[in-house]
């Protein structure tokens, strides 16, 4: 089976949804860091959908944003397109490659909102490892998770957040936010690269949906 992803989308028009729920904190954390800028900000979001984590904040934002949003769906990716703002690309690509948005690093703002959940443990790993090459120094990631177990490809005894939130603090990542809502069944994270500024691979795998 696979997912129907517009229909996953629908969850959205609903303002009691997880999904809208999760939204909501994800837009704020996204606007705190774009509050907080105090240059241009370079932005990369994988899997991005239509891009509502992302573009009404560009559009509410008095920051000067550019970068790339990569998503598979062609509808969702024209949607994107159709709405995104001056210096904002819509990319319909596999965002499991760093080919996909690779020359579009290293990132001061990177979202990975909607992945985790959809990808097995050693794919998380992979990509948490990646994502200081994507970064620059002191960029910042916005992830989120489900705690949709046993239905999401996990094998983490316990909630699967926490094994994403130990692999940053392997990787070297400082956290700066985490929000758990059990109720709506979403964690989300914001996570800093204190390191050197990367040099992104060109085309590294980094998942799969599952």
């Amino acid at each position: 089976m696979t997912r129907d992803w517009h229909e996953w989308h629908r969850h959205y028009d609903d303002p009691e949804s997880g999904l809208s729920r999760r939204l909501v904190v994800v837009r704020g954390a996204l606007q705190g860091l774009l509050d907080a800028a105090s240059a241009p900000v370079r932005l990369v979001s994988i899997c991005a959908g239509d891009g509502r984590d992302t573009i009404p904040v560009l559009d509410s934002s008095d920051a000067t944003v550019s970068g790339v949003l990569v998503e598979l769906d062609p509808e969702l990716a024209e949607r994107a397109r159709s709405a995104a703002p001056a210096g904002i690309e819509v990319r319909t690509a596999d965002a499991g490659t760093t080919a996909s948005y690779a020359d579009a690093c290293p990132a001061d703002v990177f979202l990975a909102c909607g992945v985790f959940g959809n990808v097995t443990d050693a794919d998380i790993a992979r990509t948490v490892a990646t994502l200081p090459l994507l970064l620059t120094s002191g960029g910042q990631v916005v992830w989120t998770r489900g705690n949709n177990v046993p239905l999401d490809p996990t094998s983490h005894q316990g909630d699967p957040a926490e094994l994403v939130r130990g692999l940053f603090a392997d990787a070297g990542f400082e956290e700066v936010a985490y929000v758990a809502d059990d109720a709506a069944g979403f964690r989300v994270g914001v996570h800093r690269w204190p390191g050197p500024t990367g040099t992104p691979p060109p085309d590294v795998q980094t998942f799969d949906f599952v």
